[in-house]
Parts: C-alpha cells; sequence; structure tokens
C-alpha cells in the first residue's frame, strides 16, 4: 500500500507541471497585455493552441529525415522528465534520488542538442541561424548554471534537490550573500533557456532576432505540438527549480499525507502566481538587447555563479 501510494504521488506530480504549464504561459502573457492597456489572449489559450496543432496533419520537408521526426518526440520526453523530477509540492518522492541538478541539466542538454539538430536537418538558413545561436547561448548557460550548482552542493553537501531544500531550510543557512549572487545568476540563465526578453522575445518573429522560433519555423501539426509544450514545461521546471532551491516553504515531506500533499499544491501553485506575476513585470519594464550583448548578459550571469562559489568556499573554510 506505501509503495501505491508513493507511486501514485509521484504521477501526480508528473501530471501536475504537464496540466499547469500551458497555463503558467497563458498567465504571464495575459498579464503582459493587461500592463500595456490590452485586453490579452484567453487565460486558456495556449491548451487551445496545443488541441488545434494536434488535430492538424503534419507537413514534412522533402529534405527532412528520421531526426527531424524523432526530435519532438525525444524533446518533449526529456524536457517532461525533467520538469517532474523537481520537487514541487512533495519532497522524498520514489525518484527523488534521480532528482540531482546535474542530471537535470543533462537532460536539458539533450532537448537542447535534439532540437539545434533538428533546426539543421532541413537545411533551411533560419534553421541554421537559429542553432548556431542556440548553442552559443547554451555555451555560457550551461557553466553559469553548474556553477550555481556547485555553490548549493557546497552548502548542501548534495547535488540531490530534496536535500538541498531540505538544508536551506535550516535556521543555521540565514541570509548569505553567495545564495543572493547565486539565485540571481540562477534567473539570468532561466531567461535565456527560455527564450526571454531580454535575449529574445517570444511573442515576435523577427528573422534578425529570434532564436528558439527559428529552430521550429519547419514543424506543423503534432510535432509542433510537442515542441511547444516541451518550452511551456521548461518555463515550469525553472519557476520549480528557483522556487526549490530558494524558496523551499511549504513542500511537503515523505509520508506526510493527503492535507500536506494539498497544502504543498496550493503553496505551488501560489509560488508560480508570483513567478508568473514578476516574469510580466520585468518583460514589460524592459527591452529586448541586441544579439550581440547576449553573451555580456550571460557573461555576467557565469561571474555571479564563480563568485557565489568562491564566496562560499571561503565563508566556510574560515
Amino acid at each position: 500500500m506505501a509503495i501505491a501510494l508513493a507511486l501514485a504521488v509521484q504521477l501526480a506530480q508528473l501530471a501536475l507541471v504537464l496540466l499547469l504549464a500551458p497555463l503558467l504561459t497563458g498567465y504571464v502573457r495575459k498579464l503582459k497585455a493587461h500592463l500595456v492597456g490590452r485586453q490579452g489572449p484567453p487565460l486558456l489559450q495556449p491548451y487551445r493552441e496545443l488541441l488545434r496543432l494536434l488535430r492538424k496533419d503534419v507537413v514534412l520537408a522533402e529534405s527532412a529525415s528520421w531526426l527531424f521526426r524523432a526530435a519532438p518526440y525525444l524533446i518533449f520526453a526529456t524536457t517532461w522528465v525533467a520538469a517532474a523530477l523537481v520537487p514541487t509540492f512533495a519532497a522524498g518522492l520514489v525518484f527523488s534520488y534521480a532528482a540531482d541538478v546535474i542530471a537535470i541539466v543533462a537532460l536539458l542538454g539533450a532537448a537542447r542538442f535534439m532540437l539545434a539538430l533538428a533546426g539543421l536537418d532541413v537545411g533551411t538558413s533560419f534553421g541554421g541561424i537559429g542553432a548556431s545561436r542556440e548553442m552559443m547561448i547554451a555555451s555560457l548557460a550551461e557553466p553559469a548554471m553548474l556553477m550555481v550548482v556547485f555553490t548549493l552542493s557546497l552548502l548542501a553537501g548534495s547535488t540531490q534537490l530534496s536535500s538541498i531544500a531540505a538544508a536551506l531550510q535550516a535556521p543555521e543557512v540565514g541570509l548569505r550573500v553567495s545564495l543572493a549572487l547565486a539565485l540571481v545568476a540562477l534567473i539570468m540563465v532561466a531567461l535565456a533557456e527560455n527564450a526571454r526578453i531580454p535575449v529574445d522575445n517570444p511573442a515576435t518573429h523577427l528573422e534578425l532576432t529570434m532564436v528558439h522560433e527559428a529552430m521550429i519555423l519547419e514543424y506543423s501539426g503534432r510535432h509542433l505540438a510537442l515542441i511547444e509544450a516541451a518550452s511551456y514545461l521548461k518555463l515550469v521546471l525553472y519557476v520549480s527549480l528557483i522556487a526549490c532551491v530558494f524558496f523551499p516553504w511549504g513542500i511537503a515531506g515523505p509520508g506526510q499525507g493527503a492535507a500536506a500533499y494539498l497544502a504543498g499544491t496550493g503553496v505551488y501553485i501560489a509560488k508560480l502566481g508570483v513567478a508568473g506575476f514578476a516574469l510580466a513585470v520585468f518583460e514589460t519594464a524592459i527591452a529586448k538587447m541586441r544579439v550581440f550583448r547576449v553573451s555580456d548578459f550571460l557573461g555576467a550571469a557565469l561571474m555571479l555563479g564563480l563568485l557565489a562559489a568562491l564566496l562560499l568556499f571561503v565563508t566556510q573554510a574560515t
């Protein structure tokens, strides 16, 4: 019975991130529209878009190989698994041993690699531009992400997310400058990885500036639906990661019962709401930067992560 309950809770987390991912994107779009004085699309518009794409036939280019057809399924599967590994409403689940930050970075790297290959596969100019920009961003975002991981692992003594969340809830941790630097670096990486402003504008298809959209211009039907769903999941993943690591309050412990799980779900949805509001305000208040400035932006994130790790190492050694 205990094993069945643990599996049910783990499956509930799988379903929760999948169901809330389009809602978070729709929520951010709605808030951004209201902030600039427009009515905006309905809150459930991302669900409608996914259903519409799933009903459409797939149109494939003559030069597309098997890789182009298989990439959407692999991208969606790896992103969904990575998002489901991050503790949302409960920690210590059945697969929590696999919820390692380095493993999640590896899964996201595999999804990014498949997306870049798919963008190059058809041989269009836009696909090649988008793939090259994506790899440029990844070459700086991943090291910055790993520096944040090293900072957290120095503090918690582990790279497992449940252990990190438990360690950061301890009263002796307190307020640390190193954690603030790591938080800022992780937010900058999240903006770049999700192609959000100031790195990219997800609401436009400008040929000279787009990154993510350039790689998926040749996709249609269910293939495009899977890639869009994976992008929604990726945003939820980073919000969940920030909430789990730096704001771990409200996460239910292992075996605490249905009441604790329901309370944790409510707290998690509230965290998503706060993060979506902050993202909408941030993207409305600033402008998109030039593509050639993205390396400076992510270089600053890398330096912040490095400073956070060095500062924590020095303070622990003294």
